[in-house]
């Protein structure tokens, strides 16, 4: 029997304060799902393979790419009822996005890559025994400060994070700095 191989994505962290209401109301709400930790995808797992041979283009990319400002407003859902999550607005994480396709070269992407990639922090993903429509409800009055008045931020770091296998979440497992190469830097921190 084979093992599970784990997964990779790259993420900017939202300012702590909004991560930890974020994982305050997730627990409320007893959603547990890959999205446990606060994050904002910038590139989802295609052609993050297992074996890591596409990790020092994408910290290139990542050293070369200014700090990323982004407008975090209320609760939403997909279309297509696949996620609950706040909006993001951030052409420079779209920005990044797109430099890191354009770097790693995935042999096949998402649907949901590309120019059309929507920011978004998830608060609760599509699963058996959860509601989306009753939790949305609650994360629409949980979160209604944000659409009156969006949280702006400027992340200065993104972080590699790692999901174990089927039924794990992802986890934080590297920052690195954003616009290291304008600084002689481009190195890359450990998570504790």
């Amino acid at each position: 029997m084979a093992s599970a191989q784990p997964s990779f994505l790259l993420s900017v962290r939202p300012p702590a304060e909004l991560a930890a209401r974020v994982e305050r109301f997730r627990r409320a709400q007893g959603v547990r799902d890959a999205a446990a930790i606060p994050h904002i995808t910038v590139k989802a797992r295609s052609g993050l393979t297992p074996d890591l041979e596409w990790l020092g283009v994408a910290r290139a990319v990542v050293a070369g790419t200014p700090p990323i400002a982004a407008e975090i407003g209320g609760a939403r859902l997909f279309r297509h009822g696949a996620a609950l999550y706040l909006v993001v607005r951030s052409p420079d994480a779209v920005r990044l996005h797109m430099a890191l396709l354009a770097a790693l070269k995935p042999p096949q992407r998402f649907g949901y890559e590309g120019p059309q990639m929507t920011p978004h922090l998830s608060l609760a993903l599509a699963r058996r025994g959860v509601d989306l429509g009753e939790v949305g409800l609650a994360a629409r009055t949980e979160f209604a400060d944000l659409d009156a008045e969006p949280l702006v931020f400027t992340a200065r770091t993104v972080t590699l994070m790692k999901k174990p296998g089927p039924g794990g979440f992802y986890a934080p497992v590297e920052e690195w700095l954003l616009g290291g190469a304008a600084y002689g830097e481009g190195e890359h921190l450990p998570v504790s």
